[in-house]
């Protein structure tokens, strides 16, 4: 029996559970670090914490991460890596993937998501409901597209960089590490690293100072 451990008991780690199942997992458990607080995730069990799952390392065969902040996912990835737990991604099957997209450990892609020919999807980032990745793009790890949003042809996103609902990047356009896209926003041209866009055509709203 091939038992996929969860590590997030949230909303989107039930949705990874719903598509781990249907894709060929025969059992799923949560562990989160709100145990022994909190012992269910809807229909299934959380089972323990971070540290439990590490030190329980062969109980299951395959992990994965679902906390929608990029920052603390891949945090907790980097963890489960060094601790050697086997990170697996997960692919709905009513998702469409290019046999020729190369798709890093510890990532999903959800139900109608249509990836397309020689994408690169990096380590834990997260393609959501009805995202469209097209021909080329390359996408940095741990970053997020959210439901509905689109990357045209060769877009470039640096890692941690997340796009909100229903928004769109033009061809070619490259976003720098750990940006923040707008939800509806429509981006037409390049994004320095650390930068939160908003609005059609996307303008700054907030730029991180360095360090």
């Amino acid at each position: 029996m091939k038992r996929l451990a969860i590590l997030g008991a949230s909303g989107h780690g039930k949705v990874i559970a719903d598509a781990a199942l249907l894709s060929g997992w025969d059992d799923v458990v949560f562990y989160d670090d709100v145990w022994p607080g909190r012992r269910e995730n809807g229909s299934w069990s959380i089972v323990g914490d971070t540290k439990t799952l590490i030190e329980n390392i062969g109980e299951v065969d395959g992990v994965i991460v679902a906390i929608g902040d990029n920052n603390i996912r891949q945090q907790k990835s980097f963890q489960l890596k060094k601790a050697l737990l086997p990170l697996v991604s997960v692919i709905h099957p009513k998702a469409i993937v290019s046999k020729h997209t190369k798709i890093g450990a510890g990532c999903f892609i959800a139900a109608s998501a249509v990836v397309n020919v020689d994408v690169v999807i990096g380590d834990f980032s997260i393609i959501n409901t009805a995202a469209i990745i097209e021909h080329d793009c390359f996408i940095g790890n741990a970053c997020h597209i959210s439901p509905a949003a689109s990357l045209a042809g060769g877009v470039i996103l640096g890692q941690r960089t997340w796009v909100g609902i229903n928004a769109t990047v033009r061809q070619l356009v490259k976003l720098g590490e750990d940006v923040l896209v707008g939800a509806a926003s429509v981006v037409i041209k390049d994004v320095q690293p650390g930068t939160t866009v908003v609005g059609n055509p996307a303008r700054i709203l907030e730029r991180k100072k360095k360090c």
